[in-house]
């Protein structure tokens, strides 16, 4: 847990630095990447909000995501979250949008992915997206270990932007 706020605090300060701000859309990971952004002092700075977008629903409601945005995407792909990402971003009229689609576990999904896998999208001044496999269908470590990777591509990212 340490760790994360670590990382995160690297994150906060390169955003804060800037004048830059995030959202965020998360399905699998529950709240964590949120949770991990306002874990450090001062995150009024540069959250700008977040949202579990775990059901078509909550997609529909909260993103603002019609099937019309999203025709022709396949489900769980870096195309879809890279949309998810940007329909975050412009929701909330922030610098980046950063989004999570994936499969915890212990199942895996109607569409036929097995549990642990998870994809993440960054929509912003720069755009970068991961698959993460972890070929485990233990729920929490998957939620922690996807949540470990968008924090990674998050900084990454960030860190490539001011070059």
């Amino acid at each position: 847990m340490a760790d994360l706020t670590r990382h995160t605090a690297e994150i906060a300060k390169l955003l804060m630095a800037r004048g830059e701000t995030i959202a965020v859309a998360e399905s699998s990971t529950a709240g964590l990447i949120s949770a991990s952004l306002l874990a450090v002092p001062g995150a009024s700075a540069y959250f700008t909000g977040g949202s579990v977008i775990y059901t078509l629903a909550s997609r529909r409601e909260l993103l603002g995501v019609r099937k019309a945005d999203v025709e022709g995407l396949e489900p769980l792909t870096e195309a879809m979250v890279l949309r998810f990402a940007e329909r975050a971003r412009d929701q909330l009229g922030a610098t980046w949008g950063i989004a999570e689609l994936g499969v915890a576990g212990p199942t895996g999904a109607r569409y036929g992915h097995p549990p642990g896998i998870s994809v993440i999208g960054i929509h912003g001044p720069r755009e970068a997206s991961i698959t993460i496999e972890t070929g485990s269908a233990d729920r929490e470590r998957n939620m922690w270990t996807f949540t470990r990777g968008a924090l990674d591509l998050l900084r990454d990212t960030l860190e490539e932007s001011g070059d």
